[in-house]
């Protein structure tokens, strides 16, 4: 005799996995698609998504390093690279944060506001359109809800996982 809930454990196991495939797909198809798309101003989609965190009104004053690593969800040691290649390339810049001395703000400079506002927006723009073609309104506010609930769960397996190593320490 089958047991059910074995049976409905591993085709949960069997969706979870070809799920997790799949992000990892359009996370690849992403990066490879989406630089595609801005790489005439000079960007990544990296670099597009640090523009992107910087463009937003509560980054009016810029970003202090450790804030813009958590937004991105990456860590400092990746961001850091990508800082400098974006300050060499004049998108950014870095200054002492006036609240902790020690920290870094980044900020958009002209420059970089330049080519977020006038160059890519409008090819990120019709790269959205051209990815998200035959999506209605309704799969787009799905698609988001679910993948916030998915980030939200992950960012609580982190903070476990950031919590166990302190313990270890």
């Amino acid at each position: 005799m089958v047991n059910p809930m074995i049976d409905r454990d591993l085709t949960r196991l069997e969706i979870a996995n070809r799920l997790f495939f799949r992000l990892y797909q359009c996370a690849n198809m992403l990066h490879k698609t989406g630089t595609r798309a801005v790489e005439k101003e000079g960007l990544t989609t990296q670099q597009w998504a640090v523009l992107g965190a910087l463009s937003r009104k509560e980054a009016e004053g810029g970003m202090n390093v450790g804030d813009l690593a958590n937004y991105l969800k990456v860590s400092r040691q990746n961001l850091s690279g990508l800082i400098g290649r974006m300050e060499r390339d004049g998108h950014i810049e870095l200054a002492a944060d006036t609240h902790d001395r020690r920290a870094k703000r980044v900020s958009m400079t002209q420059n970089g506001r330049h080519v977020w506002e006038k160059e890519a927006q409008p090819k990120i723009r019709a790269y959205y359109e051209s990815a998200l073609v035959d999506f209605s309104t309704g799969d787009l506010t799905h698609t988001l809800h679910y993948l916030l609930k998915l980030l939200d769960n992950m960012e609580k397996i982190d903070q476990a996982a950031g919590m166990e190593a302190e313990s270890v320490e």
